[in-house]
């Protein structure tokens, strides 16, 4: 019997596919991964008994990126990343997809892929076929072992019609993917390295952690500083309007009007204003009537989903695409991803809208519809519903009749001046019904007037107004001038307007409106002043142009990738040579890094204090030496008891997230210089491997952390009175021993290969067993201490690491210069004393 593997997106699509395919009748069991199931089942295939096996992915299975020594921003050119090699890589390592999608693939003769029908799920289709390749029993590459599955709604009879009419991948789409991914890769990695590099070392407060360029990203910035210089650059003009209202026969009050709208001349608004006076009544010279229509909508696309959803439901693009994916998977609606605005030719329309005759929200109108349930509000949460009843809303509207309506045009003479009034009278309100807010308003009457008729003026008056400047772009607006340049896909739309606020480039305002901050109008200046094309939509329009004829085969993929890389290069290395044009710009809006921030710690080579700068990302920068250092993120930083580090003289820190967070002591200097080989970058005290040093990972490692493979669990000094271990590799935090006055790591070891601890406590507030003050053990073993400690369910790996003794590599050392010198200060001591 032949085998059938067949991969989904995600595994909640997996599993419905699953349920539809094997009509119910399937087993699961969990992928060795943890995030995958596989659900089994026998049938047919290719006219032959089967036996079928549906699993997924999360994604993308790969991920492109540079090799590992360009992604070192201290050592590298970004010039070198416009030409160096690149690679593609697992997206996200602890899945291990690769590896599970080739276990779950050994031994099976045929590959059917359910991946989601755009240019990214064509090109997921490739990354799931590389990494099967080695385990089918045939080639994957070739027709008669893989399949395709074209889909767009997970109902019945779409899963088994695609099923039933299988295709192939396109290798050309996916490969159009690939150049988008290389493409962004370089260009965006090398402006952003660049200029985050130059102004972070510049300014204290940018108050952005990263400084980024992107080919689609900074065109949809720019659009949004462009409605704002048009807002700066305003300059408004006052005008005159004559408002005229006559009262009709059944005494209503009609206000009229101007054909001439307005008059930019006072005297000349006057004038008109006196000849309507001069008369006591209007005469109504005609009254003529006309059927029209307002159309019924055409089927929702992508962009009008988002755009409705910032509009008229107030959710972001990114948010309402993401519950628009959720939906999707739970069945509710048909995938969201998509430019056209025709159904398929065999969509079943009507049984579709059948499903919809029992919901309290609209079932009337659909067997209305249906005759010349499906999820209800409480199945889903807030914003869910909302999106789901817009869609099913839109959907039904695209099946009624158009809304009718007769609109009636009376127009009036006041001495040669002619004033008209219009009026609307609903005839059938056809899709409005559903979708009410598209209904004709109540205000839009239609006055009692007939041709002829003399009515007398209620009022003639002149009304002064001004021009006013445009609003800053709403998000709706800003996807529809995306949509008309060509820049971003429909999937990746709500992505680049997302990027833009977390950039703080532009804040969200009242009405979902894009309001540009400093930093992304000077940003957008700049590359005006040094090459305008960074920030307009015109090269990223044409690149897609070009992408677009990968994907139909029209062009080669090599010849397209070479020539807008070389273009892009020449636009960088100009771009790093009038950079002064930009920083002009920045000098104006920003202050200095010398100039930022509140002196905090003493530096350790000029002992004058340092400041720290808050503004993301958050730093210390010495004005005295004019250096600056990285300090950890999104936490608190504060002097750890004005304590030094023995190899710096730098004054040691501590860094939180809070009582119940992670924390750890650090050194700035060591935090950006690792002092030992085996220290990595941007680690703290308890990865340090200093043999004497008590705040080291010598003196305050416990054990080796049962969560992660290398990680070990260090006692944190600094956390009392809520003493905390915490994993130097991962978020693991074992809390212990509160109030305790001390905690301290022995030497001795336990049975289980971790470090004791000893514990002191005063008496008043002492925790331990008979009213001790102090006692030592195990944290893991020792029972005195199992109601002070919170264990985690593993909490020591099999073979513990030792912590004490061993020799290791410092700065300096062999290899450095330093042999036959005498070592100038501390660090190069020790690595010479280590050597």
């Amino acid at each position: 019997m032949k085998t059938v593997l067949m991969v989904a997106e995600k595994p909640s699509l997996a599993a419905s596919l699953a349920n539809i395919l094997s009509n119910g009748k399937n087993s699961s069991r969990k992928g060795f991964n943890g995030a995958c199931s596989i659900h089994e089942w026998s049938g047919t295939f290719s006219n032959g008994p089967a036996k079928f096996k549906m699993t997924s992915v999360c994604g993308h299975v790969l991920g492109v990126d540079f090799i590992s020594k360009y992604n070192n921003w201290d050592r590298v050119d970004p010039i070198e990343l416009f030409s160096c090699p690149i690679e593609k890589k697992e997206a996200m390592p602890k899945l291990k997809m690769p590896a599970f999608l080739a276990a779950e693939a050994k031994g099976c003769d045929y590959l059917v892929l359910w991946l989601d029908c755009d240019k990214e799920g064509e090109n997921i289709c490739f990354e799931v076929m590389g990494s099967v390749a080695q385990s089918m029993n045939g080639n994957v590459f070739s027709d008669t072992v893989t399949y395709r599955a074209r889909f767009s709604a997970i109902t019945d009879k779409d899963i088994k019609a695609a099923f039933n009419n299988l295709s192939h991948p396109n290798e050309n789409e996916a490969k159009s993917v690939d150049a988008r991914q290389e493409l962004d890769l370089r260009i965006g990695c090398a402006f952003t390295r660049f200029q985050t590099k130059y102004f972070q070392g510049r300014y204290g407060d940018l108050d952005s952690s990263l400084i980024s360029y992107g080919p689609c990203q900074t065109p949809t910035l720019g659009f949004c500083v462009q409605r704002h210089d048009d807002i700066q650059s305003f300059k408004p003009e006052t005008y005159w309007c004559i408002q005229v209202s006559v009262k009709t026969k059944d005494d209503q009050d009609v206000a009229l009007e101007w054909q001439r709208v307005r008059s930019f001349d006072k005297e000349v608004a006057n004038m008109f204003l006196q000849l309507v006076k001069e008369q006591k009544q209007a005469k109504v010279v005609s009254v003529v009537s006309k059927q029209k229509a307002k159309a019924r909508p055409v089927a929702l696309n992508t962009v009008e989903l988002m755009r409705v959803a910032s509009s008229g439901l107030g959710m972001g693009p990114h948010h309402a695409m993401q519950i628009a994916e959720r939906l999707y998977t739970q069945g509710y609606i048909s995938y969201p991803r998509t430019e056209t605005t025709r159904y398929p030719e065999n969509f079943d329309l009507i049984g579709v809208l059948r499903q919809q005759q029992s919901s309290s929200d609209w079932g009337e109108e659909v067997k209305e519809i249906l005759s010349n349930g499906w999820p209800q509000k409480n199945e889903l949460d807030g914003d869910s519903w909302r999106l789901y009843d817009y869609i099913t809303r839109h959907f039904i509207g695209t099946l009624a009749k158009d809304c009718t309506y007769l609109s009636t045009t009376a127009t009036l003479i006041i001495n040669e001046e002619i004033f008209t009034v219009t009026g609307k009278s609903l005839l059938d309100p056809g899709f409005t019904k559903v979708m009410t807010w598209q209904a004709l308003g109540k205000n839009e009457i239609v006055p009692n007037l007939q041709e002829n008729e003399m009515v007398p003026i209620r009022d003639a008056k002149l009304t002064e107004h001004q021009t006013s400047p445009p609003d800053y772009l709403t998000e709706a607006e800003l996807i529809t001038l995306m949509e008309k340049h060509g820049i971003g896909t429909d999937a990746s739309i709500p992505v680049h307007i997302n990027n833009i606020c977390l950039r703080n480039y532009v804040t969200i305002i009242s009405g979902r409106r894009l309001k540009p901050t400093t930093l992304g109008i000077v940003l957008v200046h700049g590359y005006q002043k040094i090459d305008e094309e960074l920030a307009l939509p015109t090269m990223r329009s044409a690149v897609e142009e070009q992408l677009n004829l990968i994907a139909v085969g029209k062009v080669n993929f090599q010849a397209v990738l070479k020539h807008t890389v070389d273009i892009f290069r020449l636009k960088f290395q100009y771009f790093v040579k009038n950079i002064d044009n930009m920083d002009q710009l920045f000098e104006v809006s920003f202050s200095p890094l010398s100039a930022s921030g509140k002196a905090h710690s003493r530096c350790g080579k000029c002992r004058r204090y340092m400041k720290y700068i808050q503004a993301k990302p958050a730093r210390l920068h010495c004005p005295q030496c004019d250096e600056t250092y990285s300090i950890p993120q999104n936490g608190t930083v504060k002097l750890f008891r004005e304590l030094k580090c023995p190899l710096d003289d730098f004054e040691l820190l501590t860094w939180t997230m809070g009582n119940k967070g992670k924390s750890f002591v650090f050194c700035p200097y060591c935090y950006n210089n690792p002092p030992f080989k085996d220290m990595k970058k941007a680690n703290g005290c308890n990865s340090c491997s200093h043999p004497t040093c008590p705040y080291s990972l010598n003196a305050n490692g416990v054990c080796n952390c049962a969560e992660c493979e290398y990680g070990v669990l260090v006692l944190d000094p600094s956390s009392g009175p809520k003493w905390k271990l915490g994993c130097n590799r991962c978020d693991t935090i074992i809390n212990l021993f509160e109030d305790a006055q001390k905690v301290t790591v022995l030497e001795d070891i336990c049975d289980c290969g971790s470090q004791m601890v000893a514990v002191e406590y005063k008496q008043e507030k002492t925790k331990l067993p008979n009213n001790a003050t102090e006692s030592k053990g195990c944290v893991f073993c020792s029972s005195d201490f199992g109601k002070l400690v919170d264990r985690p369910k593993a909490a020591v790996t099999t073979r513990p690491r030792p912590f004490r003794g061993g020799r290791v590599g410092g700065r300096g050392g062999r290899g450095r210069g330093n042999r036959g010198r005498q070592p100038k200060d501390k660090m190069a001591q020790l690595a010479a004393y280590f050597v």
